[in-house]
């Protein structure tokens, strides 16, 4: 659900920048915009160690992620050169796992409606109904 929602916005984030190229902008991108508004609440340490969780979390399922760091200013060390070294898909692959982690910890963290809230508050015009976060009905199942 959250890698599902990471791809919505992603594209949602592609549309209104008018990009036709689904790739841009990345996860990284939409992480990165999310930081003004987490920063406060949680400070600069905080922040960082929460991108790092779901950097690290990210590293299990992309393996190239493990050689990206996050720097003391919650940006990523590490990153361009490793963009310019895949392809653009890979590259989009890598955001939308990292941002749908990112999420995951969030809703672990703070729970479903203040993320949510948090995104509301990035990104207003994003219709946010029918969204799901956290643990529905058909997860509960397939366990």
């Amino acid at each position: 659900q959250t890698r599902d929602f990471a791809e919505r916005l992603i594209a949602y984030e592609a549309s209104q920048n008018g990009s036709s190229d689904t790739v841009a902008p990345s996860g990284f991108f939409i992480g990165a915009k999310l930081r003004p508004r987490l920063a406060p609440l949680m400070g600069a340490v905080g922040f960082r160690t929460l991108l790092g969780r779901a950097l690290a979390l990210s590293g299990v399922e992309v393996a190239w992620l493990r050689a990206v760091h996050v720097k003391a200013d919650g940006s990523f060390d590490g990153l361009d050169e490793l963009e310019a070294q895949m392809s653009p898909q890979a590259f989009a692959e890598g955001g939308v796992v990292l941002l749908a982690h990112l999420f995951g910890l969030l809703v672990s963290f703070i729970g479903e409606n203040l993320t949510l809230r948090l995104v509301h508050d990035v990104w207003p015009k994003l219709p946010l109904d029918e969204v799901v976060l956290g643990p529905g009905v058909d997860d509960e199942k397939a366990k």
